[in-house]
């Protein structure tokens, strides 16, 4: 990582988005571990080469982006997906009624398989390569919900084992962070509707090919690099899809395993 920029030249960015870059270059590299201390704005300015102002600003993005948390009287520390971050901004199912249920997960299926063309082109690696395949079936409140379909590269996930993955203490992406240094910070996600597999109806309750909603999540790390795909079929007869929930929802820090 760089110790200074060149000021005084022309920017193709703003220069609050340089060091911004700067910074997740650093995070991506490891440099700065999920969990630990960042450097306070007077050490990145003096590092960097520019004002204060403009380190506060690069700053700003990358919390408000939640890569980064500042902890009160503390400083700024790398964020963990762990029982201590309000994780389920991830996570858009609210009741009906307005209640928040935070999700428990049953491992139904693991698998290691050859990806499809498809599915190697959207996680940017070679066609043919091998995948994890994961299936769980998600409650809310004790009731069957959703199910998820997972797929990640198994290179990413060298020595990833189904005892390894069930036996998790916390969520899907805290162990990507702690056992792989994969760091999830943002998802893509596309809604539609369709009918529930005849398996998939059974574990859910409903009726096969009953209309489920359909959700197809595309989770990405720093530099936009795709870590994982996720398709989940979710009964909303109880339940709706609410996109600002990562706003309000905060985590109950009792909960052990939920998905995030």
């Amino acid at each position: 990582m760089s110790t200074a920029l060149i000021t005084g030249t022309p920017h193709s960015y703003p220069l609050y988005a340089e060091v911004r870059g700067e910074i997740t270059r650093g995070l991506a590299g490891g440099e700065w571990k999920p969990g630990e201390l960042i450097p306070s704005e007077a050490d990145l300015a003096k590092r960097f080469g520019v004002s204060k102002g403009t380190i506060r600003h690069a700053l700003d993005e990358l919390v408000s982006e939640r890569i980064l948390v500042r902890r009160q009287g503390r400083g700024t520390f790398v964020a963990t997906h762990s029982r201590d971050r309000t994780l389920y901004h991830f996570f858009h199912l609210i009741g009906r009624d307005g209640a928040r249920v935070l999700p428990d997960t049953k491992l139904l299926s693991y698998r290691v398989l050859r990806g499809s063309d498809e599915a190697c082109d959207t996680l940017g690696i070679e066609r043919q390569s091998k995948l994890v395949g994961v299936r769980n079936l998600v409650t809310l409140g004790g009731e069957p919900v959703f199910i998820d379909e997972i797929l990640i590269p198994q290179a990413s996930v060298p020595g990833l084992t189904e005892s390894m993955y069930a036996s998790r203490e916390s969520t899907i992406y805290a162990l990507y962070q702690s056992r792989f240094n994969i760091n999830v910070i943002r998802i893509s996600e596309r809604l539609g509707a369709g009918p529930a597999p005849a398996q998939h109806a059974k574990l859910l309750g409903i009726r096969a090919n009953a209309p489920v909603l359909v959700i197809d999540r595309v989770a990405y790390t720093y530099h936009d690099k795709p870590v994982e795909l996720r398709k989940s079929w979710v009964n909303t007869g109880a339940y709706v899809y609410r996109s600002d929930l990562r706003k309000e929802l905060t985590l109950n820090r009792n909960s052990l395993r939920e998905m995030p």
